[in-house]
């Protein structure tokens, strides 16, 4: 498995608890100063492959490298080289700002006037300057997030491996962290990042979704929207929203039906040989919302979002059909 422009490669990675497959033959690339987004539900194999790619948790079969180096036979050399940001608060809040940069600092083997100058920077980045002295449990939770990225950038990792970071943060708090990924990543630092956040996943380089411990699409955002669609999305303004939807969901012809701000998409999964909708799926769909007491004020085929291609890769039936190919 050769390395040459590439920090992460994984082939048919696979983890077995007992009778129970968490990660099942997982195979992609990360490209090295990119930003990558790992995307699944819950429990879909997301924190269990990073837990792999860190040398937390020995594959059951397959190979993975990291930086170059294998994540079985080399963990150590890959442990000097990353840094880990879990979707968990892992700092000490009874320690200050300044005591958990130290003490990750030289668990990172970082002292003396090195780790002055990295604190330094680590301090300006955060934007923490003159909280120093502030206890940990005091701060609160965006300027936790940047001091927990702080911490696991002090030793200069060449790659970050970031775990639901943004997790239960405000928007504007995830905005400004996604700032600082952006300014790492310009500088060289290559990102892995999982994430149930589709606005971030459409600033990723490129993404993997991955959904019962298997990747079911891959490749650049605009890529996976031209490719990976099943059907196509209606996008539709009505009156009543709240009562819209349950009509179309019990219709029993939409592979999803969701609500995206004021405004609803249903995926429809047939349509016409020209590419549009056809006069029977509007028709019903006019029908069973006038029957529903609900005006419809536009209704029309539009461009999918990553969420729509989400849900439409991980609720696919070919993909229980491809396990049995594979």
């Amino acid at each position: 498995m050769t390395s040459d422009g590439y920090a992460v490669q994984a082939a048919d990675l696979t983890k077995r608890f007992d009778s129970f497959v968490a990660v099942d033959r997982v195979t992609f690339s990360v490209r090295r100063g990119e930003i990558f987004g790992f995307l699944g539900p819950n429990g879909a194999g997301k924190t269990t492959t990073i837990r792999m790619l860190l040398g937390l948790l020995k594959p059951t079969s397959g190979t993975a490298a990291v930086l170059g180096f294998d994540i079985v036979k080399q963990t150590h050399e890959v442990k000097k080289r990353i840094g880990y940001m879990s979707q968990r608060f892992s700092l000490y809040d009874d320690l200050t700002v300044d005591e958990n940069l130290n003490f990750y600092g030289r668990t990172y083997g970082v002292r003396g006037r090195s780790l002055g100058a990295r604190k330094e920077l680590v301090l300006q980045m955060a934007g923490l300057n003159g909280r120093e002295a502030e206890l940990t449990r005091n701060l609160a939770g965006g300027w936790k997030q940047r001091l927990a990225l702080g911490a696991a950038i002090i030793h200069e990792p060449q790659m970050l491996f970031l775990d639901e970071p943004t997790a239960g943060v405000d928007p504007i708090s995830r905005r400004s962290f996604w700032h600082l990924l952006y300014d790492l990543a310009d500088g060289g630092t290559t990102i892995m990042v999982t994430t149930h956040y589709m606005d971030e996943a459409e600033h990723c380089q490129n993404l993997a979704f991955i959904q019962g411990g298997r990747i079911v699409a891959q490749g650049s955002p605009a890529v996976i929207k031209d490719t990976k669609m099943r059907g196509q999305v209606l996008e539709i303004d009505c009156d009543q929203p709240a009562v819209a939807i349950p009509a179309l969901r019990q219709m029993g012809v939409f592979d999803e039906v969701a609500l995206y701000g004021a405004l609803i998409h249903a995926v429809v999964p047939s349509l016409s040989p020209e590419g549009g909708l056809g006069e029977g799926p509007q028709h019903l769909i006019e029908t069973t919302l006038r029957k529903a007491g609900v005006t419809i004020r536009t209704m029309d085929t539009i461009a999918p979002s990553l969420e729509d291609v989400f849900i439409s890769s991980v609720r696919a039936p070919h993909a229980e059909s491809d396990r049995e190919e594979q």
